[in-house]
């Protein structure tokens, strides 16, 4: 993987790990697809309305999901590793997430 120039730390992730995500990422993005469609044949409006719950409820699972990997994993390693500010970006994240 390597550097862009949006960010500073980049991560190798399992083979498991990166076709979950992907796997969770191209069904959200089907689902997104799907109510464009549904706009377009001018589908009644609270139909739309849970395609998009739907979709907030799989990006929830996918947020839950890499989170939980970043804490195993970065969080983890860093803080053994006596990286204590990595705390420090865990809970300016959670915040993020809460909002």
């Amino acid at each position: 993987m390597q550097n862009c120039n949006c960010c500073h730390k980049t991560k190798q992730r399992s083979e498991q790990e990166y076709k979950s995500l992907i796997n969770r990422l191209s069904r959200i993005e089907g689902q997104v697809r799907g109510i464009r469609k549904m706009i377009e044949a001018d589908a009644y409006c609270t139909d739309i309305l849970v395609q998009v719950s739907a979709i907030n409820a799989a990006l929830n699972a996918f947020n839950r999901e890499l989170l939980a990997n970043h804490i195993h994993t970065c969080v983890a390693d860093d803080i053994r590793n006596g990286k204590d500010e990595t705390i420090d970006e865990l809970v300016l994240t959670l915040q993020k997430l809460m909002k």
